[in-house]
């Protein structure tokens, strides 16, 4: 199944948090992994942060950063091209989301994603809304 990831789902595969087991059966059974190209940095802003809260020492952000590194080289990036910003648009326009949970949403339907997965209560009604089978995590 083409499995898209938001990146509150997708972090969850670098940092042990409620739900990364479910993030972890996820892309075990995917067949196809998408991601928006702002899931990198944002999970790289997230995992700084919490290094400098001192909840991630040095050694685990180091470690951290190259897994993701390594995952994304297997996952199809999906860029910001003017239809997927044209969608977001569209989602904004009829849900009440942020406008990076909006350019997710609209990357996994460029990419035709058959699942959208995000641990985002909103996003997930948004994506719904949207046409999107959703499953959260």
């Amino acid at each position: 199944m083409k499995t898209f990831l938001d990146s509150s789902a997708f972090a969850k595969r670098f940092v042990d948090e409620a739900g990364s087991d479910k993030v972890e059966d996820t892309c075990a059974q995917a067949s196809d992994l998408g991601l928006s190209v702002v899931c990198v940095p944002e999970i790289i802003s997230a995992l700084n942060r919490r290094r400098r809260e001192r909840s991630l020492t040095a050694a685990q952000y180091t470690k951290a950063k190259q897994q993701l590194l390594d995952d994304v080289r297997d996952a199809d990036i999906i860029h910001l091209a003017v239809p997927v910003v044209g969608s977001a648009i569209g989602v904004l326009e009829a849900s009440p989301v942020r406008a990076m949970d909006a350019l997710h949403i609209a990357c996994a339907l460029e990419w035709g994603a058959e699942l959208f997965v995000s641990s985002d209560r909103k996003q997930l009604s948004a994506a719904r809304r949207a046409g999107l089978k959703t499953h959260a995590v």
